[in-house]
């Protein structure tokens, strides 16, 4: 008979993950990670059960009704079945509740993203809404508007689907993304007062919610983004028709195509402004700041789907007289992987718990969660295209065909390097996060990490002084500065991911002795911490034109 090639196949995902367990048991009090462990273990499962189902079934997309029988203007969107799950989901696990409930305190973000982490795949990017109506709870507790917050947050907060409300972040125009001054939208008030908007949205990632916090320029104000308000829309009004939103077309993506992401036309429709009518990005950037952690901790989880396969897959799978996992190249090339992995899963779930702290945190763990969010979301979102590459490539041709499901872990990784501020974007943020005190804020945080892991075996402070030399040199020449921001950012999230692995390494060794965080770490160190490239004369190889 042909042969048959055994398909890999998941386990409970929280029971399976070593570098999970090992977190939670260090970094959450005995009582808490006792009440919400059963919670975790039924995710895990689900997850498991969730792949297979999906390997058996035609992957299903949304799909846009315009108009119906009659000629009437419908814009109905026909959900996935996973999306048409996610609310109770979404609700019985708390994915968005707990990260603000008052149950476990400062580790609430700690419990919250764990169960981001175990859901997000299984989820089918339903964590997308989630994360951005996360961010508008955040952002809407932080204006200060006390009529939108009474109404809003507790149903973006809802235990229960049928209260449930998710919240979209429309701000993405034709003219510019990250660039928001150039945004068209206008906010006129009409006739009775009230503020009505008119404009195009470019990227809306959850027009099926039932509010967005949208940007938009007030009648008669001036040019550039500090002239920008910031309004909450609900998407229905009491009738439950579309409030003056048209929908014009789902995109077409490389990936994340069960998310339905679609381009619209506000055509007056009924806006609440959030404050003042001014300052709107940075009354958003609250959410921002929310989402970017959501980008960083679901990229972990499409990390770790695809090591969990890649590993059981090579104990499956022989070539030439023996299992991939027994052969020394294939073994080296996954544990480089998962090194990189743990590395950068206790960095993100450093920053996780620094944002859990955020009400009580000092100004200098204020400065630092500043600059470690971009970092985060910067490193992740590109380590997870890299390693559903090599994941892909660890399949052979399994690894290219669409329904061993390989592929779109690939395709939908790479929407976290875009989404949120693509890698440029958040390299030029972090050297504004930096400000005048550089590189120091970091330094000092990973000299008390080092401090508790009994010392630097690994040169993370040099490596600290090598990128401090490079920023005080370029700090004259703004030109140079952006130039080499990628590479810089890297050496600083490199540098810090060491040091959090560290502390959590020796942490490891002493209270459990367990070894692998400690060889994780040296495999990271080892890969080499600094990504200082050198400079690059882009006028001789682009003319002004940029064409090559």
């Amino acid at each position: 008979m042909d042969f048959i090639q055994a398909a890999p196949v998941l386990g409970n995902q929280f029971r399976d993950d070593r570098v999970l367990r090992s977190y939670l048991d260090r970094a959450l009090p005995r009582d808490v990670l006792l009440a919400i462990e059963g919670d975790l273990d039924e995710l895990g499962a689900q997850a498991a059960t969730a792949w297979s189902e999906a390997r058996a079934r035609t992957p299903a997309q949304p799909v846009l009704t315009q108009w119906d029988a009659w000629g009437a203007r419908v814009d109905r969107i026909e959900l996935t079945p996973a999306w048409q799950r996610g609310a109770a989901l979404a609700t019985r696990y708390g994915l968005v509740a707990a990260g603000h409930e008052g149950r476990y305190g400062i580790h609430a973000r700690c419990d919250q993203f764990a169960r981001v982490y175990l859901h997000h795949i299984a989820s089918e990017f339903y964590t997308c809404p989630l994360a951005m109506s996360d961010g508008a709870a955040t952002a809407l507790k932080a204006s200060g508007a006390t009529a939108l917050i009474d109404r809003a947050v507790p149903r973006l907060l809802a235990r229960d689907p049928a209260r449930l409300w998710l919240s979209g972040q429309w701000m993405t125009e034709t003219a510019g993304g990250s660039d928001v001054s150039r945004t068209g939208t206008l906010a006129r008030r009409d006739a009775d007062g009230a503020w009505r908007l008119y404009g195009r949205k470019w990227f809306t990632s959850a027009v099926v919610g039932e509010m967005a916090l949208v940007l938009a320029r007030p009648e008669g104000a001036g040019d550039g983004a500090d002239a920008l308000a910031l309004f909450l829309v609900e998407t229905r009004d009491g009738h439950g028709r579309w409030n003056g939103i048209r929908i014009d077309r789902l995109k077409d993506k490389l990936g994340t195509r069960e998310l339905p992401t679609a381009e619209i036309h506000l055509e007056g429709a009924l806006a609440t402004p959030v404050g003042e009518l001014a300052h709107g990005v940075r009354m958003i950037a609250p959410m921002l700041n929310v989402t970017r952690t959501w980008n960083a901790v679901c990229a972990l989880a499409t990390m770790r789907r695809c090591l969990a396969l890649a590993a059981d897959y090579a104990r499956r799978r022989d070539a030439f007289g023996r299992a991939l996992a027994r052969h020394p190249l294939h073994r080296a090339t996954l544990a480089a992987l998962a090194a990189e992995f743990e590395a950068a899963f206790h960095f993100v779930f450093f920053a996780a718990g620094l944002l859990g702290r955020a009400a009580q945190a000092t100004p200098e763990e204020r400065a630092l969660l500043r600059v470690l969010t971009p970092l985060a979301k910067l490193w992740t979102g590109r380590l997870a295209v890299r390693i559903a590459s090599e994941t892909c490539e660890a399949f052979g041709g399994a690894g290219y065909i669409e329904n061993t499901g390989i592929p779109q872990l690939l395709r939908d990784a790479h929407v976290f390097p875009i989404w949120e501020g693509t890698t440029n974007v958040l390299a030029l943020d972090v050297l504004r996060a930096l400000g005048s005190d550089g590189v120091d804020t970091l330094a000092r945080a990973a000299r008390v990490l080092l401090d508790e892991a009994g010392g630097d075996r690994h040169g993370i402070g040099a490596c600290f002084d090598v990128a401090r030399a490079w920023h005080a040199a370029r700090r004259d020449s703004r030109d140079a500065l952006e130039a080499g921001a990628r590479g810089f950012a890297s050496t600083l999230a490199r540098a810090f991911a060491a040091a959090v692995l560290a502390r959590h390494a020796a942490w490891a060794w002493r209270e459990r002795g367990e070894r692998r965080a400690l060889a994780a770490l040296d495999a990271f160190a080892g890969a080499g911490l600094p990504r200082l490239a050198a400079a690059v004369d882009a006028d001789a190889l682009l003319p002004d034109n940029c064409a090559p």
